[in-house]
């Protein structure tokens, strides 16, 4: 029987300009869904693993055509409830060259952000469960919603289910004093924290702001958090993406994983950029298959990174690479060639 990877968390309808037009200039959007934990669900199960997704949906046909979208890849929908008024939506500019990409959200009041803690029996939910995952974007979005992360990682905690933890701290939906007491709360259930080098610092108290490298990540700093998140939190493995920020169009990115003993940096990928939206989620679910499959720390690192390197040439949120395509490039570097 397939491992099952239960995760917490909400899908939304995602709208992109085409063509990489900003808004003001699209006069149609590209319809996409996407979410941090939906997109977690999605790949692992691309990878062969039960992936289960745990949300709240209108009754509606967008909310339909969400759950849709989760089944055609085999996740199990059984834990979404209906109801509530509307579905979240978030708008993707894709930047080029030197203009970012943008993101707006319009997800207030969303069925999921007005659920209660006590719809969902999660006792129920992580029975026969080998992994459960949440993101710090859910606990963002409303209290009851962090108050549903916390009762489900506490319950998969004391089922011994291993935690992970995605920090995804977003600015645009709350500051960095907002975080941190809310996410170190959280942290104490986690066994596989996983997360940007300024996300990490923010969740210990330090502005957002303090950290801007210019996109580019500091491995000695990652290893210094590293030192004080082990001794606080005692989280088992520790790991993040290692992005060069070229422009948006062209990325650097390679990875690393800790046990807070032994520190392995993965290769590193040259990216010219497709979509970067979802490319996080994409380590996550790579390094979560890779620990659930028995690979190596490093060697799950090396799958995570190569999954999330392979995910910024498909548009949208989803990750349609397959294990062997990941192992592929892995081993023998860029697929330049036609496959015939």
């Amino acid at each position: 029987m397939a491992k099952r990877v239960v995760t917490l968390g909400e899908i939304m309808l995602r709208l992109s300009t085409p063509d990489h037009k900003r808004i003001l200039q699209s006069e149609s959007f590209d319809v996409h869904y996407g979410g941090g934990e939906a997109n977690v669900a999605i790949a692992v199960s691309n990878y062969g693993l039960q992936g289960v997704f745990v949300s709240k949906l209108p009754e509606n046909p967008i909310g339909q055509s969400a759950v849709n979208h989760l089944r055609k890849f085999g996740v199990e929908t059984n834990h979404i409830l209906r109801g509530g008024d509307r579905m979240g939506v978030y708008y993707v500019e894709s930047g080029a060259s030197i203009r970012s990409s943008q993101v707006v959200y319009d997800r207030k009041d969303s069925s999921f952000a007005k659920a209660n803690a006590n719809e969902f029996d999660f006792e129920k939910i992580l029975e026969g469960a080998d992994w459960f995952h949440v993101s710090g974007i859910t606990p963002a979005i409303s209290k009851e919603a962090a108050s549903m992360a916390e009762s489900a990682l506490k319950i998969a905690k004391s089922k011994g289910i291993t935690t992970s933890f995605d920090l995804n701290i977003r600015k645009k939906m709350w500051t960095a004093d907002q975080a941190a007491p809310v996410i170190t709360s959280l942290w104490k259930y986690v066994d596989v924290a996983i997360g940007l080098e300024k996300d990490f610092f923010a969740a210990l108290g330090h502005p957002l702001g303090d950290f801007d490298y210019a996109g580019k990540s500091n491995v000695k700093t990652f290893e210094d958090a590293i030192h004080q998140l082990q001794s606080r939190f005692g989280f088992k493995y520790f790991a993040s993406t290692i992005r060069m920020n070229q422009s948006a169009s062209y990325n650097e990115l390679a990875g690393f994983i800790s046990d807070g003993k032994q520190f392995h940096v993965t290769k590193k990928y040259d990216l010219h950029i497709v979509d970067r939206v979802g490319s996080g989620d994409s380590f996550a679910s790579g390094l979560i298959y890779g620990l659930i499959a028995g690979k190596s720390m490093q060697d799950a690192a090396e799958f995570g990174v190569a999954a999330s390197a392979l995910k910024h040439t498909f548009p949208g949120d989803t990750n349609y690479a397959t294990i062997q395509e990941i192992e592929s490039l892995i081993h023998s570097g860029v697929g330049a060639n036609v496959q015939r």
